[in-house]
């Protein structure tokens, strides 16, 4: 399985820098879910709730500016997945106390545990070259990011 099975460039977004304004973790969770939710047959309200659920009991900053929020879904036959890019860094209460720039949000089916846990272990990674994620966060279009993934996914 390679990333770019289950993420498109229509589920990146590049967040603007807000003006010294603090994005909130519900508020990119929200937006996650809008690009999780977009093209499927899954309620906004129900992918939102439901990452939001997995983030009360426990945060998926996992450190090193990076969240992968995720979530087993009934209803789901394949996993998708969404990327917002938060150059300015979002407080997502990450182990090591950092904000989060790079979201990585995953939802799978409830049947195929296995699979999410290998696809989690894949993004994670991907995403552990800090050369990566500086290259990705310069990325000025979605396209420019997408392709950046790929070719780090792919080497």
């Amino acid at each position: 399985m390679k990333l770019s099975d289950i993420l498109t460039e229509e589920r990146i977004a590049i967040l603007p820098g807000h003006g010294g304004v603090a994005l909130s973790k519900v508020a990119v969770v929200k937006q996650l879910a809008t690009l999780l939710a977009s093209g499927s047959s899954l309620s906004l309200a129900t992918i939102e709730e439901t990452l939001l659920e997995r983030e009360q009991l426990q945060s998926t900053g996992i450190g090193e500016g990076v969240a992968i929020p995720h979530a087993s879904l009934p209803g789901l036959d394949t996993q998708r997945a969404a990327l917002v890019l938060a150059r300015h860094g979002v407080q997502f209460d990450a182990i090591d106390h950092q904000p989060v720039s790079i979201l990585f949000a995953v939802v799978g089916p409830k049947h195929a545990t296995g699979e999410h846990l290998k696809t989690l272990a894949r993004i994670s990674r991907v995403l552990r070259n800090q050369t990566f994620r500086d290259e990705l966060l310069d990325c000025d279009t979605v396209h420019a990011a997408f392709e950046r993934l790929i070719r780090e996914d792919n080497p």
